[in-house]
């Protein structure tokens, strides 16, 4: 099982995350990741998205854990 979080405070909106994870995460009409200040379960099948979202974030907004 992975969570992924995005932390809100960090997110300045270069939609790196949402680019390169279309099926995980999605923008909001100010160009930020939609799912910013939020924490879930990422499907089995989307793992790989979720890790390479938070690979692509500059600010390291992103993180990715195991449970």
């Amino acid at each position: 099982m992975m969570f992924i979080s995005i932390d809100a405070a960090r997110c300045m909106g270069h939609g790196r995350c949402y680019a390169m994870a279309e099926r995980l995460l999605t923008d909001d009409d100010e160009g930020f990741v939609a799912e910013r200040g939020r924490t879930w379960e990422v499907p089995e099948e989307l793992t790989g998205e979720a890790e390479t979202a938070a690979q692509a974030c500059p600010e390291s907004a992103i993180a990715v854990r195991d449970s």
